[in-house]
């Protein structure tokens, strides 16, 4: 299934959450989802990182952050291009157990 102007697969990352001190709004952890769509299918991942505290003269004040800027955080956190294929391509393989699956579990009566 496909759905017109949309190029599959493709993958969302969202920030779900971040904490932050309230004293400097200094972000030290954001929790993130990781949702991958392919085959009519979807798989999901749930994270978390932290960060080391910023450097004051290059902070970006919290109110001014935004998903993108913050997304970046994340994947460079993680390890960059090479950690975003390898969670591209787990969830990739929960997809193709739903379309395929290789495992059940039930009793037979």
């Amino acid at each position: 299934m496909t759905t017109p102007g949309i190029d599959f697969p493709f993958t969302t990352w969202k920030v779900a959450s971040m904490e932050r001190n309230v004293s400097d709004g200094a972000v030290f952890t954001v929790h993130y989802t990781v949702t991958r769509y392919k085959d009519g299918e979807q798989a999901g991942a749930y994270g978390s990182v932290g960060l080391e505290a910023p450097d004051p003269a290059s902070m970006i004040p919290y109110p001014n952050l935004d998903e993108n800027t913050v997304i970046g955080w994340v994947k460079e956190k993680l390890g960059g291009n090479e950690k975003v294929t390898e969670i591209d391509a787990a969830l990739d393989a929960q997809i193709a157990e739903k379309v395929a699956p290789t495992k059940a579990s039930g009793v037979p009566w």
